[in-house]
């Protein structure tokens, strides 16, 4: 891979607190859609004090209309409940809700949030643009493995709910085999596991991101890998998958320290 590939690196086992994998995990890198995370707990908090909260309708026109990830702009139905906006968000990333929601709430107190859980600057930085101009925020969102790791050791469990049925397997979660559109329920591993895991991924020009918590048979694995390159993303989506299975064989009792990225 190219020199000019940057990662930022880390998983540990929740329970024991051993690092399984690490490499530059305080190096802030964009993350792409990784900080909707911070509106998804926002929202969460707005619940635990009110959750008729969830039921508020919010309607798409209520913003301009963006593409890219999300199922929403293909949709008829003009309004959703706040609950459902979460939903598509965890689970399509979606674009149009996240924007929605957005503008409902404020940016501001999602980006308390991100000062709040995140010590080491991962922030959501805007709302979702097809265009960015010289005077919006260069990237939706920066992160660092260090502080979404530290998220996922005590996630809230409302964002969980929401991230649980998350499509996008492309990166580190596609060594564990699951299926993309229907993998909430535990499911057996070749040793006999019940495995779930809870994640968001970020794309973006020269970005893949995933940060996540892993569940093997009751072993927990929080965890983040975020990189920035050029060039082919097929070596950054294989190294990602291959993080994926040493963290996974950790979890299975097959540790063993692993190596940093490929260079």
């Amino acid at each position: 891979m190219s020199s000019r590939t940057e990662w930022s690196i880390l998983a540990v086992d929740t329970g024991s607190g051993e690092t399984l994998v690490e490499s530059a995990p305080d190096l802030l890198l964009p993350t792409a859609s990784v900080a909707k995370i911070f509106l998804l707990h926002h929202l969460a908090e707005l619940l635990d004090e009110d959750r008729s909260l969830g039921e508020l309708m919010l309607r798409k026109d209520s913003v301009a209309p963006v593409a890219d990830s999300g199922l929403w702009q293909h949709l008829d139905v003009p309004a959703l409940t706040m609950n459902d906006c979460a939903r598509l968000v965890g689970a399509v990333s979606d674009n149009l809700a996240t924007n929605v929601l957005l503008d409902h709430v404020g940016l501001a107190p999602v980006q308390a949030v991100a000062r709040r859980v995140a010590a080491g600057g991962s922030m959501l930085n805007d709302s979702v643009r097809d265009v960015r101009r010289p005077e919006d925020p260069p990237m939706l969102s920066v992160g660092c493995a260090a502080d979404w790791v530290a998220y996922f050791r005590t996630p809230h469990p409302t964002v969980m709910s929401w991230l649980a049925p998350s499509t996008d397997l492309s990166m580190v979660s596609a060594a564990f085999g699951l299926d993309p559109l229907a993998h909430t329920d535990p499911a057996p591993t070749d040793l006999g596991d019940n495995l779930r895991v809870w994640s968001k991924t970020g794309t973006d020009d020269g970005v893949r991101a995933e940060v996540g918590l892993l569940d093997v048979g009751g072993r927990h694995a929080a965890y983040a890998v975020i990189c920035r390159f050029q060039g082919e993303v097929v070596p950054v989506l294989a190294q990602m998958r291959a993080y994926g299975t040493l963290i996974l064989d950790a979890l299975q009792g097959g540790y063993a320290p692993g190596p940093g990225p490929a260079r």
